[in-house]
Parts: C-alpha cells; structure tokens; sequence
C-alpha cells in the first residue's frame, strides 16, 4: 500500500497472543528467593483481616445493644448497686485493716514486754534465756501428760572412758602419720 507522495505505509503490528507469560521467570524468581516469607504475610494479612471483621461486629452488636436497653432509670439503678457494692467491699477492707493493726500491736507490746523481762533479768544477774525456761516447763508438762514414756534401756555407743585423743579406744585400726622428709630415697 501505498501512500501519496509514494511514502510506504505500514500496517499497525497488533500482537495477537498476550498473555502474562512474561511475568511467570519474575515471579518465580520472587518466590524461590522469599518463598516463606510471602507465606507468612500471607497468613498474616488473612489473620488480620479475620480479627478486625469479628472485632467491628462485636463493636456494632454491642453498640446497637447497648443504646437500646440503657434506660436513665436502670441507669442510675445499676450506679446504685455498683457504689453499694464498692462500699460494702471497702468496709469488709477496713474490718480486715484494722484486725491486722490491733493483732500487730499485740505482737509489738508482747516484744516490748519479753524485753523489757529480759533486761531486768539481766540487771539481776539471772540468765537472760527466762522465757526458754518457761517454754522447757510447758514442754516437759507435755509430755509428763502424754502416755509415751522415755527409753531408759538404751545401750551407750561407746564406753564412758573414751577418748578420741588418746589413741588407745581403736582396735585394729590405728591411723599415724607418715614419715617427716622426702618420700622416695636416692
């Protein structure tokens, strides 16, 4: 075909198949390189998406729910029974406050007090373990009143004349100590 002036005119090159082959060596690149990191995003971005759907469904439900059934009477009703409870719970705490104060306060006056013995016992001369003597009575009274009775046919471990000093209690075993000086001669 030819134009005027003798210029040759081409016809338009239209491709006929155009298809996405061209990007399939790309992508496989992508994938074979960062294959479990687009898994994971993947995973991901569909938890996300999960998440924020349930969340502004609850919000709508809740929403819709709560500005239908919130009369000002139940209201004020349900502030009511709240600062009742609220005050109730804080009494139950000042009840409890103030048992621990008094029961440390009695501890506090019973050391104050068994100090206070110990230092005049001491002034006197008397051993200052007054209370251990008292808890050794209450003790011995215990057992002076249970059934149980002390073994008195124990036999002793060793003989009264043993000393482990005087290296004559052993049999066959008698340990001494070498030789003072060099241990092989030459």
């Amino acid at each position: 075909m030819e134009a005027e002036g003798g210029a040759h005119v081409r016809d338009e090159e239209v491709p006929q198949n155009q298809d996405l082959s061209f990007l399939l060596p790309s992508v496989t690149a992508l994938l074979s390189d960062y294959g479990w990191y687009v898994v994971f995003v993947c995973v991901g971005v569909y938890l996300l998406i999960q998440h924020l759907r349930k969340n502004r469904s609850t919000d709508s439900q809740s929403s819709s729910v709560s500005a239908a059934s919130q009369d000002p009477e139940s209201v004020v009703r349900s502030q009511a029974a709240l600062e009742a409870s609220r005050r109730r719970m804080q009494e139950e705490q000042d009840a409890r406050a103030a048992e621990f104060r008094e029961r440390q306060q009695r501890l506090e006056e019973e050391k104050r007090r068994q100090k206070i013995e110990m230092w005049e016992s001491m002034k006197e001369g008397k051993s200052y373990k007054g209370n251990a003597k008292v808890a050794q009575q209450n003790t011995e009274d215990a057992t002076s009143s249970s059934s149980l009775r002390p073994k008195t046919d124990k036999k002793p471990l060793r003989n009264s004349g043993y000393s482990p000093l005087s290296g004559d209690g052993g049999g066959t075993c008698s340990w001494r100590p070498g030789r003072r000086g060099p241990s092989a001669g030459g």
